[in-house]
């Protein structure tokens, strides 16, 4: 039996999501392909005579939390110095041993608030062993 989704427009199938931790655990070795769409608020919060800390949003997928070297994804928008909801994503191929996770990681440089909305995705497809 595949889980069922826990609200409207939710699809998953196969046991590999945990949708607590949003995690994805491969249940077998292989290459599978992720990509993972953020629709994203920031506010900008910035004060006058305050430096920028910086103006980008960083959004990786990363195997093991990204304590492995070159096993991980991820991509870099510069954002604007207004309020914007923006769209960014990340698609790429990455080998996991059975057992191994990949889950989601934003670094935000911005120095503001980041929300990120409903409609959200994440997703793993196994390729091939």
């Amino acid at each position: 039996p595949h889980p069922q989704p826990e609200r409207e427009g939710m699809f998953h199938r196969g046991p590999g999501l945990n949708l607590t931790s949003g995690q994805y655990t491969a249940p077998v070795t292989g290459y599978y392909t992720f990509t993972t769409t953020l629709h994203v608020v920031h506010r900008e919060q910035q004060r006058k005579g305050q430096p920028c800390m910086g103006n980008h949003l960083r959004v990786l997928i990363c195997v093991q939390s990204c304590r492995q070297h070159n096993s991980n994804l991820e991509t870099v928008s510069r954002l604007e110095s207004r309020s914007d909801l923006f769209t960014i994503s990340v698609t790429g191929v990455l080998y996991l041993q059975a057992g191994q996770y990949a889950s989601v990681f934003v670094d935000n440089a911005a120095g503001s608030p980041l929300t990120v909305q409903s409609g959200s995705h994440f997703s793993a497809v196994l390729l091939g062993v």
